[in-house]
């Protein structure tokens, strides 16, 4: 079957339709390559390596491809050195403590990043296929990662001038980089992705949020929408209290990343699928951990569930990381009528 980005922007709108629609984040580098039938090369050029992505997707059935941030060189926060594993702590490499500190840090320029793969892509896409373009890091997890998220809310209630300004400055730059992404013809929706929760509440308290964060977020969807495209929230945790802000205020089109511990996407379906389209869902740890079958049968009886009132794309509930087996993001995919070998 031929791409088609209009199968994916019905879903935004929540127009019912005949066929799945496939959504996902990011796969992994592995599955790229596998699904492409080529290996990604460090000493690739962006185009090079995108190219691939781009060949990945089409081959797993996606009217799209999501440019992964790592194969770019747009835009980015200067950060401090940290330590990772599997996870990062989210109190180690901050630069920003103080007021001196704040004015002494270099800001980058959106201006200044390499966007041009933009249109040198453009002859690699099916026609129909688009791209999806997502940012470095969001509002609140940049301010994190230069204050340090216990500095942070230590800061914001001993200096909310401070704090503002941190959010201004980081805030006003991802503005600008998504004016320019979304400028490109190439370019068919935009991935505003900033996790705001844990499994139980929200990393700040609803009202912090509204002051500090949603503000920001209100402006890059009004940007993304400015150039006639939708704009996808990707947060991960507890988003219950501050949900009617995503939809009713920022006005985003969709919400993606789901949890089975913190609302399973059929509930998140009934709950706010008649105001905003639902993405993916299908829970990350019931991916690697199920077996075929359970993975097959739950993505089927989701499809069943939304296909005559539209809104929902099938994918899993984060992205498909190095960990996920191939047969059982397969067996998803099995279920839109995709079918890969191994």
């Amino acid at each position: 079957m031929n791409p088609d980005f209009n199968k994916l922007f019905k879903v935004f709108e929540r127009i019912p339709q005949k066929v799945p629609v496939l959504f996902e984040f990011f796969l992994n580098e592995k599955l790229y390559n596998f699904l492409a039938g080529n290996r990604i090369s460090e000493t690739y050029s962006t185009v090079e390596k995108l190219k691939i992505v781009i060949k990945a997707h089409l081959k797993a059935g996606y009217d799209y491809a999501t440019i992964p941030a790592s194969y770019t060189n747009t835009f980015s926060f200067t950060k401090g050195e940290v330590e990772t594993m599997e996870t990062k702590s989210l109190n180690v490499g901050y630069l920003i403590t103080n007021r001196e500190e704040f004015n002494n840090y270099k800001w980058a320029d959106p201006e200044d990043g390499d966007y041009g793969f933009f249109e040198d892509l453009q002859e690699y896409l099916e026609p129909g296929m688009k791209l999806i373009a997502c940012g470095p890091g969001g509002v609140l997890e940049n301010v994190m990662d230069l204050v340090g998220y216990e500095n942070l809310c230590i800061m914001a209630l001993e200096d909310s001038e401070l704090t503002r300004d941190i959010f201004d400055e980081v805030g006003s730059r991802l503005v600008r980089y998504y004016e320019i992404c979304a400028k490109y013809d190439s370019v068919g929706a935009l991935i505003s992705n900033d996790d705001w929760g844990f499994k139980t509440q929200t990393m700040l308290p609803p009202g912090m949020l509204r002051e500090f964060v949603f503000p920001w977020h209100r402006e890059i969807v009004k940007t993304i929408h400015n150039a006639g495209k939708p704009a996808i929230l990707h947060s991960c945790g507890n988003l219950n209290e501050v949900m009617d802000d995503v939809i009713d205020d920022m006005k985003y089109d969709a919400k993606h990343s789901f949890e089975d511990e913190i609302i399973p996407v059929e509930d998140a379906y009934e709950k706010w699928g008649d105001r905003i389209a639902i993405l993916g869902g299908i829970d990350l740890d019931f991916l690697v951990r199920s077996s075929k079958k359970q993975i097959f049968n739950r993505s089927e009886r989701l499809l069943k569930q939304t296909r005559k009132r539209g809104g929902y794309a099938l994918g899993s509930g984060n992205s498909i990381p190095h960990y996920v087996p191939f047969e059982n993001y397969f067996a998803m995919l099995s279920a839109a009528g995709i079918q890969i070998k191994e």
